[in-house]
């Protein structure tokens, strides 16, 4: 697991409040809503607002790009990735 990944799941944690959970529970290719953790979009929500204030990123909650990035960790990651300095 890279750092981002760790931190990323950590963050959902933090922010959704998944107090049984750790890092380790989550699978960082699993989907995040419905049938895998079961976020709903008052989930997806709160995360765009963590993203935002930790990582600056702005998502569109209607837009379908947005829906591919909140897949997954991973997918979660490659866009935070993309928005870092170089």
């Amino acid at each position: 697991m890279n750092d981002l990944e760790l931190e990323l799941k950590q963050m959902v944690i933090d922010v959704l409040d998944l107090e049984d959970m750790t890092p380790d529970d989550i699978d960082a290719s699993g989907p995040l809503f419905v049938e895998g953790l079961g976020l709903d979009s008052i989930d997806a929500l709160e995360l765009g607002l963590a993203l935002q204030k930790h990582y600056g990123i702005k998502l569109d909650s209607d837009s379908e790009e947005t829906r591919k990035h909140f897949a997954s960790i991973q997918a979660l990651a490659r866009l935070v990735a993309r928005h870092q300095p170089a």
